[in-house]
């Protein structure tokens, strides 16, 4: 059976998300090939550009060849200049794709409006180096938006990655990635916080820092298995209020408020597992009393 031909992806901006998501499709996948285009300065010193697996062109040149598909993956405040340099270097249609956590569709309008389908691809995971993090990619879920040659293109990629796809309705990319920052980015503050409690309270800071994020990755493995409210643990799904008020009383002015919404929310999954009533009332009262 012969193999069919390799598909041309174009990569325009050759910064740390683009090198990770071209290296990695490149990694055992004989049906993608890279080139990159961008500026001079970000020129890469990685090794696909020393073995040869890539191609780099960059500003003032146009490559050479009618790419199947296109990733731009400059940051959100350069997506709609790589449109326009994308819509004069290559007839249409050729799909597009851009890695914005939150944006839409509307920076690569000057490519919509010329019959090029248009979309989003972001990956739900952090390459803060593009040789190290890279293997991040492979496996990991992948929020899409976009018209329909677009969400092709991204299903191409996202199963050359072996991920999984993420559909966002139009418009939603804001609550979509609001809600990833609320898993990963909060999370992070929430462990600063904790640990600074647990310095505190006299802990050695590496026991602090091994003994929460052990906490943590269990509390995360829980909510994977069984969901949030089942998962849920802890005084306030006790209904102790008597705990929470002591945690209240010894916490400090920046750290109480930031507490108390938390433990709002908390009484809220409490509630929907099934808290007493009057468990649940008496708590209400301490932490809306704090708030007023």
């Amino acid at each position: 059976m012969s193999r069919p031909p390799r598909r041309h992806v174009l990569i325009v901006g050759p910064g740390r998300l683009g090198l990770g998501i071209g290296a990695e499709l490149l990694e055992g996948d004989a049906t993608v090939r890279i080139t990159y285009w961008g500026h001079a300065e970000s020129a890469p010193d990685h090794p696909m550009f020393m073995t040869g697996a890539a191609t780099y062109v960059g500003p003032g040149k146009v490559p050479s060849t009618h790419p199947d598909g296109v990733l731009i993956t400059t940051p959100d405040g350069r997506i709609r200049e790589a449109a326009t340099l994308v819509a004069a270097a290559f007839r249409p249609p050729v799909p597009v794709l851009h890695t914005s956590g939150v944006l839409g569709p509307d920076p690569l309008a000057v490519l919509a409006e010329r019959g090029d389908p248009v979309g989003s691809l972001h990956p739900l995971v952090s390459v803060a180096n593009p040789v190290r993090d890279a293997h991040k990619l492979r496996g990991a879920w992948f929020g899409v938006e976009g018209d329909p040659g677009a969400l092709e293109l991204a299903r191409f990629l996202v199963d050359a990655l072996e991920g999984d796809l993420i559909r966002i309705d139009p418009g939603g990319k804001p609550l979509y990635h609001a809600a990833a920052v609320f898993a990963s980015n909060y999370a992070v503050a929430l462990l600063s916080v904790a640990e600074r409690l647990m310095r505190e309270a006299g802990v050695d800071p590496q026991s602090a820092r091994e003994s929460l994020t052990s906490l943590a990755a269990g509390a995360v493995q829980n909510v994977a298995a069984v969901g949030p409210v089942d998962a849920l643990t802890g005084p306030i799904c006790r209904g102790d209020a008597e705990t929470v008020a002591l945690h209240l009383g010894r916490l400090s002015g920046q750290d109480r408020p930031l507490y108390s919404v938390l433990a709002r929310e908390t009484l809220l999954l409490a509630i929907a597992r099934g808290l007493a009533p009057d468990a649940a009332a008496r708590l209400s009262d301490l932490l809306w009393e704090l708030k007023a």
